[in-house]
């Protein structure tokens, strides 16, 4: 597929898709099997999904904080619209270990995997999505399979990887611990570029405005494409929110997320 941009005008003319089914959110279900306390206190997910449906599409959705911040919710805009919603809370910089993080992610994608058709959700149509950090874990433990692997989940069973403008090379608070400077790029294990494969699940890339975006956040992203191209990979796309900085480009793209999953659940 080709690159993609998206304009606000064009952006105005995106009329989502609105269901009428009833819908009910279950909140702070714990994900976990550690018992340390901060693990306790942090990895906690909510659940939003409608009694009326079935074998619904699955979001499983991690916030943006730059890996040392943030929380869980559940945007309007993935509200109404016929899926499955589960926001999680991860552990945090620095009182956890970036190990221990990615962990989280893959745990709550694993419980997911167990639990979500008690809530109508679908197991074969389960995308996972998140904005910034929430697109780095998600792109780490969607393309590195070990962390999946960990909790009997094939990596390439997700319908779906759809990262908000995800950090690709190896993310910057990680490099800030390795006293690192923020526009000093690195690769290495903690890189999604890394683990660039071709057999990886589809993946769709969406990055706020070139000039806008946070430390050159969408060359990252494009050079991500392109690699993933390059490899043979089949299925990726990649679009630039033009007019959208790093904060406010997540409007938009919810848009391009329900839309990719009605073409990926339609096959």
């Amino acid at each position: 597929m080709r690159q993609t941009f998206i304009t606000f005008f064009a952006f105005l003319l995106m009329v989502p898709a609105i269901s009428i089914a009833q819908y009910k959110q279950e909140n702070d279900i714990t994900y976990t099997e550690s018992a340390e306390a901060y693990a306790q206190e942090r990895c906690k997910l909510d659940v939003y999904y409608s009694t009326e449906l079935n074998d619904a599409p699955v979001v499983v959705w991690f916030h943006s904080g730059g890996i040392e911040g943030g929380s869980k919710h559940i945007d309007p805009q993935l509200k109404n619209s016929g899926l499955v919603v589960v926001a999680a809370n991860y552990r945090l910089l620095p009182k956890a270990k970036i190990d221990e993080i990615l962990d989280d992610a893959a745990a709550a994608v694993a419980w997911t995997y167990k639990n979500i058709d008690k809530y109508g959700g679908s197991r074969r149509k389960i995308f996972v999505a998140g904005h910034s950090a929430g697109g780095y874990l998600l792109d780490m433990i969607g393309l590195d399979k070990r962390w999946l692997a960990k909790y009997g989940v094939d990596a390439d069973s997700l319908a779906g990887l759809i990262p908000f403008s995800g950090q690709c090379i190896t993310h910057y608070n990680i490099r800030k611990q390795q006293g690192i400077p923020p526009l000093q790029a690195t690769i290495d294990q903690y890189a999604p570029l890394t683990y660039v494969r071709p057999d990886a699940p589809p993946i769709v890339i969406i990055s706020g405005d070139r000039e806008l975006e946070l430390y050159g956040r969408y060359e990252e992203q494009a050079y991500f494409w392109r690699i993933l191209k390059l490899v043979g990979h089949k299925d990726v796309t990649l679009y630039e929110m033009q007019g959208y900085d790093h904060g406010n480009m997540p409007q938009p793209a919810y848009y391009i997320l329900k839309q990719h999953i009605r073409r990926l659940t339609s096959k």
